[in-house]
């Protein structure tokens, strides 16, 4: 891999690979450090590299193993809200309809952060970041019955609390 492979290929998925990180560690000067080191990684590495098919999934699943890493490390769980990636754009919204998107979407990032680790990881990548089946496979190194059966029930989840939410006005 030379510069321009690099530039076209790995740098254009730096903000995927920091709100991947952000999910992780819940600190934004952290999750920049992890996206720094996995460029690092990749650049020092790209000798060796020349097998790699999908660089966006292998620099994701270097940026979940570093991000683990790091939580090891710290000793701390992911506490930062996912507002972020649940923002609803709408050309003139009211004030009403802003502030009830803004509203369901604490609510989605709550019963999110909420769910266990591996549903909340492929919920994210799948449902936020738009990833593909194969390629949330190759990152969290699962198979695909079991991304597809934990995204299954986090989206179950997700629903059935809003349904409760809403049905009840709590």
């Amino acid at each position: 891999m030379n510069l321009e492979s690099f530039q076209t290929r790995v740098l254009p998925v730096k903000h995927k690979l920091y709100r991947f990180a952000l999910r992780f560690l819940g600190n934004e000067d952290e999750a920049q450090d992890i996206v720094q080191e996995v460029f690092i990684r990749v650049w020092n590495g790209r000798d060796q590299m020349n097998d790699v098919q999908n660089w966006e999934a292998w620099c994701m699943r270097i940026t979940k193993n570093l991000s683990l890493d790091r939580i090891r490390t710290l000793t701390r769980k992911q506490t930062q809200p996912i507002e972020e990636g649940f923002a609803i754009m709408h050309s003139a919204p009211s004030p009403h309809d802003s502030a009830e998107a803004q509203e369901s979407t604490t609510r989605i990032a709550q019963i999110i952060a909420g769910l266990p680790e591996k549903q909340r990881q492929v919920i994210h990548l799948r449902d936020v970041e738009g990833y593909s089946y194969n390629e949330i496979c190759e990152i969290l190194e699962l198979d695909m019955n079991q991304v597809k059966v934990s995204l299954f029930r986090a989206r179950n989840a997700v629903r059935e609390k809003m349904t409760k939410l809403n049905a009840y006005g709590l």
